[in-house]
């Protein structure tokens, strides 16, 4: 049986003694090779500090280690502000200031020295480069520079974006005008997302748009098994947009009663349309806009994030049915995903249930398995980092 302490052991391997966290292997090594990026250190720092949260003990070294090296190591740009996707890629994409942002909501939640510092850096960042107030959404990539932006628009950054401004907020806490903003702004691109663009297609998502956020759905078709932007529908982030419909929700002053209703819409058609769609147990990684598998590899962050979901609704709906599915993906997860060698679980999956490594190689991130951990007995909080004080 999975168990979050040993998960948290095997993730704190990802250590590197000059700063950082490396992405870690199907050993448990480090791979130096791809140096550091940006997603990996922040996402660690966070679950790190989650585990900070949760009452267990030693862990604030290393949300010390993570929060110094987004403060002052080299992917960070101290003179333009910002950070580089990775050591390798000087480029400043929204999805990965969002992770910093949330990183440092978390650290600052639990705390840890430099944490509210990083956290009001990153939000600066945030707010300056990539919201966009009159679109309700953010911008997708810049130049080193902020010379250049790209046309390219996406859903996925958005959406860790609208984790992180919830995240943000809950560490801001009431009294900083700041949080009430930032939690508008996530409303809002989840009513652009969920209430918008998905419930208008009967809860098939578009990832792919362009700079006037038109949709682009054949975007990436010749490369469908892209780790971040993959062709067609994505079954995990329908999952995930669902949860954070909730957390949205459960900060939201007398919440519209679409978020419950959109949020139960997108789950419902992610599972009836996802689980077992070529035939084998589990859910493909994206299925076409006729719902046949276009990736049918499995990957553990979207069962994750399929637990997760189901968890969610259980608490806010007190639905048994919810409830009953997550414990019984949960166990299709411990069967097939669960490598006893590392306590971590293998990130993707043939449908048969061999490891393969289509999209990834590897066990780099601890963050979905962590969070789904954590969340059950809960309350339904606007961040993980909120439910755990």
């Amino acid at each position: 049986m999975t168990d979050l302490d040993r998960l948290l052991e095997f993730a704190a391997r990802s250590q590197l003694p000059d700063g950082g966290f490396g992405y870690l292997g199907d050993d448990g090594r480090v791979r130096p090779e791809r140096g550091q990026e940006s997603w990996i250190v922040a996402r660690m720092t966070h679950v790190f500090g989650l585990a900070q949260l949760s009452g267990r003990s030693g862990w604030d070294d290393l949300v010390r280690h993570g929060v110094e090296a987004l403060a002052a190591g080299p992917l960070h740009d101290g003179d333009r502000g910002g950070w580089y996707a990775s050591t390798s890629d000087d480029g400043k994409a929204a999805y990965v200031h969002a992770f910093v942002v949330l990183a440092g909501a978390t650290a600052a939640t639990a705390g840890a020295p430099g944490g509210r510092e990083l956290l009001d850096e990153a939000l600066g960042v945030w707010q300056t480069r990539f919201w966009d107030d009159a679109a309700g959404l953010a911008v997708e990539e810049w130049d080193a520079g902020w010379s250049r932006l790209s046309d390219y628009r996406g859903a996925n950054a958005n959406m860790h974006g609208v984790e992180a401004s919830l995240a943000a907020a809950d560490a801001l806490g009431d009294g900083d005008p700041r949080a009430a903003r930032l939690r508008r702004q996530a409303l809002r691109t989840v009513q652009r997302v969920v209430h918008g663009w998905a419930r208008e297609r009967d809860w098939r998502l578009p990832e792919h748009f362009t700079a006037g956020w038109e949709p682009l759905p054949d975007h990436n078709r010749d490369e469908p098994a892209h780790p971040f932007r993959p062709y067609g529908v994505t079954v995990g982030h329908q999952f995930e947009w669902a949860r954070l419909a909730l957390h949205a929700r459960a900060v939201t002053p007398d919440p519209p009663s679409w978020l419950l209703e959109d949020a139960t819409g997108l789950f419902t058609a992610a599972a009836s349309r996802g689980w077992a769609a070529d035939g084998h147990d589990g859910f493909p990684y994206t299925l076409g806009w006729d719902d046949r598998p276009v990736v049918s590899a499995r990957m553990h962050w979207v069962l994750c994030e399929a637990v997760a979901a189901a968890q969610t609704l259980a608490a806010v709906t007190g639905d048994a049915s919810y409830r009953r599915l997550a414990e019984h993906w949960w166990g299709h997860g411990e069967a097939r995903f669960a490598d006893p060698a590392t306590g971590s679980w293998h990130h993707e999956l043939t449908p048969e249930g061999a490891v393969a490594t289509g999209t990834w190689e590897g066990q780099p991130d601890a963050y979905h398995l962590a969070q789904v951990l954590l969340l059950p007995g809960r309350a339904v909080c606007g961040s993980v980092a909120a439910a755990l004080g």
